[in-house]
């Protein structure tokens, strides 16, 4: 599954002619575009999917859909260790009983 996650910008910089960002996922940290939203500041929270930032959301909603995703295990899932899932999984990709 691949979700629409709110973040919040915590550091903003072009990188090779594209505004990029630092964005904190309730602790998890990643590169986000900011091609969409290019007047989007430090501090603000966006929702992000695939990598891109798509709509400016207020810190209430983002914080109230961030710990919900925490809840529900969705952020574990969006964001868990790529390597630990590959070694639950079987052969095929399956999960292991």
């Amino acid at each position: 599954m691949c979700l629409a996650v709110p973040g919040r910008v915590v550091e903003i910089a072009e990188r090779d002619g594209t505004r990029m960002a630092v964005v904190d996922f309730g602790g998890v940290v990643k590169d986000v575009c900011l091609e969409y939203l290019p007047d989007l500041a430090v501090g603000e929270y966006a929702i992000v999917h695939v990598g891109f930032a798509l709509q400016r959301l207020d810190e209430e909603s983002a914080r109230r859909t961030l710990a919900l995703f925490a809840e529900l295990g969705l952020l574990q899932e969006e964001f868990g260790d790529p390597w630990e899932a590959a070694a639950d999984a079987g052969p095929r990709g399956e999960a292991k009983p």
